[in-house]
């Protein structure tokens, strides 16, 4: 369903940003009424160029910043001062007397090089840094344009990986793990910290400065239980005092399907479907639903910011419009973000800031990634409707109504569902966080922040009663409406004491933290609706409702924490961190828990015998140990609970209670133990940096689902939460920067990582293994992936395919399903019985892969840049669930299908035709997920500084980007990059198990993207 969303057409939207870019100009005018200055600012070690350096009028908040070919221009008082100040050099202060070129030299400060990271509470010095610790700096997110910051993260952090959870779908979330998956039912998502904010909302790419990723106990262990799956620290740009900064970026791109599946045409499906049944007659139509359903889509992004500072208050603050068309008929998402910073130097003893940052999202989607169990063989799914459909057949039968399929499930067309189906979500997000520091005395400083954050999100769903099947086949439609309310309070408060002691320096610190987390939830539904007209809107205007669902829930968190940093003679360094969190989901006896780390670091290179060495200008060695606990569960989970039934009395329907859950008064955290061995290496003047790491992570007292429990107990759910099982995993991380070239005009950097992730699980309840089914639930299939002590999490489950039967002697260890004649699946007979049944299924694949990597390469020539960015992965297997259906007989069907075994056409690994296959689970579909794509390619231009400075700007930048251009890979489906809902549907960002599967996923995107830059 198309809708006007907040303004009536695009240029409507650009016209808003029209008043801003007038007073920018204004304000850019009426700072040159003083003598125009120019310069150009050069390194003095190499004489190469600067860009992005400070250029400030002394005392005042004029200011600008050096271009890309370090030229900068602006205007000052004769008399001024002006300032140089660049990240890793000395500043420099040099009279303008009355001159109108300026030229200097900037001069190495060791002390000044370090480059400064955000951690918990506070920041370091990377080289007093003992964790495992990524960088992401603004302009490698600024590289190229992104919807989402997490998108941030992907091939550009070594052990973290990055996955939309469908693909290309417009406002589709973003799953982040790091070291891979450390529990199994609790959640292995990260916790974000946004400026300071737990569990935040991450904000545009363009407000964010840097984002750190805490990988290692000795990193996260100051966030305790909230730090057990790594912490991505995010810090949102602020203003700088003495300039003001004026900034407009724009981007609009347009985006196709990456791949499509080669499916048969009408007279091939005739031909196919006359094989298995010769009476079948060929449709009237010859339809391509891919054709009819994908579309040129595309994204714009327009952002306004401005920042800057006066005497003792900076601030920032920014408004972006993002809209995107998918690349599938009635795919939309719109939104609107707004993000403040403001920071006051009340006195010299305080300080105090605020962050304020919202944004509102409206979603017109189409049903993608159908559990099938929601409608008639999974008939809600647009993307495998699109597949299995019927070629031969139109979007109108003979008398108009939609069609539907007339073999196999009965289904409604896709086309149909897509343009009539409503799938309406609303999103509201908001947040505000205040802060004040105050130095008690000098070196002791105390800080408490305030934050509230709160989410609304209401979905709608409408099915028109011209959906025949969709809709219920006859009950004037039906429809239903949910919402979800979230509201999140937190006070933390700590104090930091630093302290020089001879050659050596301590930073103490000490802090109090509370969280309060509600929850709200409603849904609705209802049928038989008189009017398609009022979509969800008026449920009651319906002949039949379903039973409304409401519940509330509360969590809470409280904690203590504790950190102590000391480096001796800028060569030993030493972290120690202990958290004790207290968490409302446990049991009484075990709310509590301590959280302790301890890391070590030697800085080898400030040693005698390294300090005056040439050729290695950095050498650290660390190691950590710590312990982290999960308490990412639903509420509740330790407490006996009921639930309502309905049940009969005299003949009248009344409600009743039941024993839903039993209690467990021994319900305590998972808990990690981590070791971190870690390596940082700088050549020639840190030309080279190589960062190596090691790690083990053993989880223990595993959150699990235990099904032991007797029915006779009469509980309703006989899954309950226990401590049981321990999972580990470890693995290796290697982190390479070079300044290949850095000569005059020319530049360039490469940026590589590669990491790998060994995951096992070690113990299970009783050692029994736990069977799981992620295929749609009409597959009708029991087991498709598995839990087994000793192996991988999620290994997939079934029969080891082993070609075509041919119907003379089965060959050795070979068995095949009763019944079977020449032609039909050949499987290893793994019980020796002579037949195929389930005791012959066995692992078959690992979705898991060996190792992924990522590589950057960044060119800048005169006013050129060039970034090319591949990502990768190796050795992760991918389910195709979707060839499954393709091959099974009672769809459409891929064009493999042409190729099946016939008494003339033996010499083939595709089965003879038949009309249900029955879905088979075997290797046959599991294929190599290996791949490597050529992420993004962007070509940028900045404007000669003589046209910036007549438009009396800063600068002027434009840039044409492609991503997803080019995928390698051997897997046959739309993409490798898969991330399939399964059976229980939902959200898979936080699942475990339930990987590398692939299934009605909607199709990733390639585009071409212009982008414009304006700085004022």
């Amino acid at each position: 369903m198309n809708k006007k969303f907040l303004f009536e057409t695009s240029w409507a939207k650009l016209l808003l940003l029209l008043p801003f870019l007038v007073l920018a100009i204004g304000i850019n005018m009426a700072y040159a009424a003083e003598s125009p200055i120019k310069g150009t600012v050069t390194a003095q070690e190499d004489n190469s160029t600067l860009p992005g350096v400070s250029v400030t009028v002394k005392g005042t908040m004029k200011g600008t910043m050096t271009d890309m070919d370090g030229n900068y221009n602006l205007v000052a008082d004769e008399n001024a001062v002006l300032v140089f100040s660049f990240i890793g050099y000395e500043t420099l202060e040099v009279s303008i007397k009355n001159q109108s070129t300026i030229n200097v030299q900037l001069a190495l400060n060791s002390a000044l090089l370090e480059e400064v990271v955000v951690v918990g509470y506070g920041s370091q010095k990377k080289s007093d840094i003992t964790g495992s610790v990524s960088s992401i700096k603004a302009e490698e997110i600024d590289a190229f344009p992104l919807a989402n910051a997490e998108q941030a993260l992907q091939g550009r952090a070594a052990g973290v990986v990055v996955q939309s959870n469908n693909g290309g779908e417009p406002g589709a979330p973003i799953s982040i793990k790091i070291r891979g998956n450390t529990s199994i039912s609790a959640s292995s998502t990260p916790l974000i910290v946004v400026d300071g904010f737990v569990g935040a909302t991450m904000p545009q790419p363009n407000d964010i400065a840097s984002i750190e990723v805490l990988k290692d106990a000795s990193a996260t262990a100051i966030y305790g239980s909230r730090g057990s799956n790594g912490v991505v620290m995010v810090t949102t740009k602020k203003g700088t005092n003495g300039k003001l900064s004026v900034e407009l970026n724009s981007n609009y791109s347009v985006q196709n399907t990456a791949n499509r599946l080669d499916l048969l045409n009408a007279s091939e499906f005739a031909s196919y479907q006359q094989t298995i049944n010769p009476n079948y007659v060929q449709g009237p139509a010859d339809t391509d639903w891919q054709d009819l359903l994908y579309r040129t889509g595309n994204t714009q992004n327009h952002q306004f910011s401005f920042s800057g500072g006066k005497d003792n208050i900076n601030f920032y603050a920014s408004a972006n419009y993002f809209k995107q068309n998918g690349v599938i008929t009635n795919s939309d998402y719109e939104k609107v973000t707004f993000l403040s910073n403001i920071d006051a130097q009340v006195t010299d003893k305080l300080k105090l800031g605020f962050n304020l940052f919202g944004n509102r999202s409206e979603k017109d989607g189409v049903p993608t990634q159908s559990t099938g169990e929601t409608a008639n063989g999974g008939g809600d799914d647009v993307i495998s409707l699109m597949f299995r459909f019927m070629p031969d057949l139109g979007v109108k039968d003979a008398n108009g109504l939609n069609s539907t399929n007339s073999i196999g499930d009965n289904i409604d067309n896709p086309y149909s569902v897509a343009t009539e189906s409503v799938n309406n979500t609303k999103n509201d997000q908001y947040r505000a966080n205040l802060y004040a520091n105050y130095e008690i005395i000098k070196n002791l400083t105390f800080k408490t922040t305030l934050g509230f954050s709160s989410t609304n999100e209401t979905f709608g769903v409408f099915r028109p009663s011209t959906l025949i099947i969709t809709a219920g086949g006859g009950t004037g439609g039906k429809a239903s409406i949910a919402n979800f309310r979230k509201t999140n309070v937190l006070n933390e408060n700590y104090l930091t004491y630093t302290k020089g002691i001879g050659k050596g320096n301590l930073s103490l610190l000490a802090g109090y933290s509370y969280q309060k987390t509600s929850t709200e939830r409603f849904t609705a539904g209802a049928s038989g609706f008189t009017s398609d007209s009022f979509s969800f809107y008026n449920l009651g205007g319906s002949s039949v409702t379903t039973v409304p669902t409401s519940s509330f829930t509360e969590q809470e968190i409280q904690s203590q924490f504790g950190r102590a940093n000391f480096d001796y003679d800028d060569k030993y360094l030493l972290t120690a961190t202990v958290r004790r969190d207290g968490a409302s989901n446990f049991a009484a006896n075990n709310k509590y828990a301590i959280f302790p780390s301890g890391a070590i670091g030697w800085r080898v290179s400030n040693e005698d015998f390294l300090k005056n060495n040439t050729s290695i200008s950095n050498l650290k060695l660390r190691a950590s140990y710590g312990v982290t606990g999960n308490q990412a569960i639903d509420a509740y989970q330790s407490l006996a609970k009921f639930a309502t039934i309905f049940t009969g009395i005299n003949g009248q329907s009344v409600n009743a209670v039941v024993p839903d859950q039993s209690a467990n008064l021994n319900l305590k955290w998972e808990t990690s133990y981590q070791t971190n061995i870690g390596l940082d290496l700088g050549l020639f003047n840190n030309r080279i940096s190589l960062a190596l790491d090691y790690y083990n992570i053993d989880t223990k007292d595993l959150l699990l689902a235990d099904q032991s429990q007797p029915e006779y107990l009469g509980f309703q759910t006989l899954a309950s939460i226990r401590n049981v099982g321990e999972i580990n995993n470890k693995g290796f991380e290697v982190t390479l920067n070079t300044r290949n070239v850095n000569k005059g005009d020319f530049n360039w950097d490469t940026d590589f990582n590669w990491s790998t992730n060994k995951n096992k699980v070690v113990s299970l309840i009783n050692g029994i293994d736990v069977f799981l089914d992620a295929s749609p639930g009409y597959f009708s299939v029991a087991r498709t992936h598995v839990l087994r002590e000793g192996e991988a999490a999620g290994v997939f489950w079934g029969y080891e395919y082993k070609g075509v039967y041919q119907g003379d002697n089965l060959p050795a260890g070979t068995a095949t399903f009763q019944g079977a004649v020449a032609g039909d699946p050949l499987f290893t007979d793994v019980d020796g019985s002579g037949a195929i049944t389930t005791d012959d299924q066995k692992i078959i694949g690992n979705p898991n892969p060996d190792f992924t990597m990522g590589i950057t390469n960044n060119f800048s020539y005169k006013n050129f840049g060039l970034n090319i960015f591949f990502q990768g992965a190796y050795g992760g297997d991918v389910f195709n669930l979707t060839k499954v259906q393709l091959l099974n007989g009672d769809s459409n069907a891929l064009r493999d299908v042409l190729d099946s075994w016939t008494p003339t056409n033996t010499d083939t690994d595709i089965p003879r035709a038949v009309g249900n296959r029955g879905r088979e689970i075997s290797s046959r579909f599991v294929e190599n997920g290996s791949y490597m794509r050529l992420k993004n390619v962007a070509l940028s231009y900045n404007f000669p500084s003589a046209i910036v400075q007549k438009l009396r700007m800063e600068n002027v930048r434009f840039s044409v980007s492609a991503q997803n251009l080019l995928t390698f890979t051997k897997y046959s489906g739309l993409d490798p990059e898969v991330s399939y809902f399964g059976a229980g549907g939902g959200d898979s960002s936080s699942g475990n198990t339930t990987q590398g599967f692939d299934f009605g996923n909607f199709p990733t995107v390639k585009s071409v993207n212009f982008s414009l830059n304006l700085k004022f």
